[in-house]
């Protein structure tokens, strides 16, 4: 528990990662690591079967978070529940849905990107309630 709020476990993070290739679940705990250095009062909610988490201001996917992390075979794909209507720089975000866009990583060096941690930035106050308090 930090700051009176309910988050998944590390040991469940790296759980959902275990049939990862290792670059791909590297990749996983960098990106983790940048939503929660964007917002350290991050809820992280980890879906083993869907090989998901999600990051918001509270549990809930569509209400209350405003991104997610999957690791695939060859790159984490670090998604945007708003990402149709953030400002995001041309080329960016990928994706053809209504409202989810995502960003395909491959490499430590796309985590750097300052124009994604921005990116992240302003998704935790598009469409989301403030961080709850203790």
């Amino acid at each position: 528990m930090a700051d009176g709020i309910v988050t998944s476990s590390d040991t469940e993070f790296r759980a959902m990662l275990a049939e990862s290739p290792e670059p791909v679940a590297r990749l996983a705990l960098l990106a983790r690591g940048l939503v929660f250095d964007v917002l350290p009062q991050t809820v992280e909610v980890v879906w083993p079967r869907q090989g998901v988490a999600g990051y918001g201001t509270g549990p809930k996917k569509m209400t209350e978070q405003f991104v997610w992390l999957a690791p695939h075979s060859k790159h984490l794909v670090f998604g945007f529940y708003y990402g149709a209507e953030l400002p995001a720089p041309e080329g960016l975000l990928e994706g053809m849905g209504r409202l989810m866009r995502h960003v395909k990583i491959r490499a430590a060096a796309d985590l750097a990107n300052p124009e994604l941690r921005q990116l992240v930035a302003r998704a935790t106050v598009h469409r989301v309630p403030p961080p709850r308090t203790a």
